[in-house]
């Protein structure tokens, strides 16, 4: 099992741990299980000498620091006007090569200040910057980001696009992935025939490192750049296994809502509001289920069989934190998922691999019992809305938390 998280931030990108490190980022990959990581912001000038400095090729497109991996990558904002209307894109995009990574920051710094953000904002139409990064080089390829998030991406309600060919035109071709972000899930885009052609990833976004892995993709063993590209664009489901999915009624705009009034709505309410806040009359912001909904042409339940498939998880310190009935910034939760990931290794281990028996052997009961009902689904969730995160409980009513106490070990 070769787990990758392609898309993060370092230390560069607004508001982001000052910890978003090489040396921070790599510990945090063998805690967590990771194998490659996504460099993110390299189109930074500090960002890329700091990793011109660390980061030792392995092979062509992959490099390394200690034992992670790592792939140059960077999400950039595209701003621009386009068919009546202001569009805000956010685009992953992946080079093989510093030298590679070099040109792409010089043709990007004639549309923004790569300075002033590790995520730039930049006046470039998202098919123009595709058409560039080719000539540069073939191989250099875009994901667009977290695709139906209200704000800042391909299919959002409030900047985006209806279809992927009205953003990219004659190089949609070219696209070979698209990531679900963290409030939808493969089933949900599976809805929408228009997107079956592209493979689905899933990465964390994070911008501490405590953070990566919480969505990663999960390979059946190490891959090369080239094969990478190859295995996006045919949805290799014999070397991409499945997605490490968010529950995505966890993301913070899954349903719709008004967050300064405290309103939470699903698509269905929201369209009988006309998409008003029913406690003072203004617009809501219109979540991802909402856009699901709107675009999808299948049910609800639809599936595609040759696609690599999924799972969703909950982080382990939101499971600990739940078992003991604390914060998960914790002493007590800390120093219990200090204790597990030397006892088990890493998390994704943990979370993933160990059977049910060793689980209920080793594990503290409730923390035993609060992965179990994980894997299988068996949680209770409050959707988030409106940059607010959803509520997801490990235990369903009537399982009695305190009944048991919790030992520490």
């Amino acid at each position: 099992m070769f787990i990758a998280d392609f898309h993060i931030h370092s230390k560069y990108s607004r508001a982001t741990s000052r910890e978003m490190d090489i040396e921070n980022l790599s510990r945090w990959a063998s805690i967590k299980g990771i194998n490659l990581l996504g460099t993110g912001d390299f189109t930074h000038p500090e960002w890329q000498r700091e990793l011109r400095d660390k980061l030792v090729e392995a092979e062509y497109g992959i490099y390394r620091h200690k034992d992670v991996f790592y792939i140059l990558t960077c999400e950039v904002s595209n701003i621009y006007f386009k068919h009546g209307k202001v569009r805000k894109i956010h685009n992953i995009i992946f080079a093989p090569s510093f030298e590679d990574a070099e040109k792409t920051t010089n043709l990007l710094s004639q549309y923004g200040n790569l300075y002033s953000d590790g995520r730039p904002i930049v006046s470039l139409e998202s098919d123009k910057m595709l058409k560039s990064l080719a000539e540069i080089n073939p191989d250099i390829f875009v994901v667009p980001a977290h695709i139906w998030t209200p704000h800042f991406s391909l299919f959002g309600a409030n900047s985006g696009f209806d279809s992927i060919e009205e953003c990219f035109g004659e190089v949609t071709p070219k696209i070979l992935a698209l990531e679900t972000g963290l409030s939808s899930d493969p089933p949900m885009n599976w809805r929408w025939s228009a997107l079956d052609r592209f493979c689905l990833v899933s990465n964390s976004d994070a911008h501490s490192p405590s953070k990566i892995g919480r969505e990663a993709n999960v390979f059946s063993e190490k891959f090369g750049y080239k094969e990478l590209i190859k295995i996006l664009k045919t949805k290799d489901n014999k070397k991409f296994l499945y997605t490490i999915e968010f529950y995505p009624e966890e993301g913070k705009y899954h349903w719709d809502g008004h967050r300064k009034c405290g309103t939470s709505l699903s698509p269905e309410e929201s369209k009988n509001l006309n998409e008003r806040c029913p406690k003072c009359g203004g617009k809501v912001t219109v979540g991802v289920m909402n856009r699901v909904e709107k675009l999808s042409d299948r049910k609800k339940g639809s599936s595609l069989e040759a696609a690599p498939s999924h799972k969703n998880l909950i982080p382990l310190i939101e499971i600990i934190s739940s078992a003991l009935g604390v914060g998960g910034e914790s002493q007590a939760a800390e120093r219990q998922y200090n204790t597990l990931i030397s006892k088990f290794g890493n998390e994704f281990r943990l979370l993933l691999e160990i059977s049910e028996k060793t689980l209920q052997k080793e594990c503290p009961e409730m923390i035993a019992k609060a992965i179990l009902n994980t894997r299988r689904g068996d949680v209770e969730i409050t959707p988030g809305y409106d940059g607010v995160f959803g509520k997801v409980s490990v235990f369903k009513k009537g399982e009695d938390k305190k009944e048991k106490q919790l030992e520490l070990f």
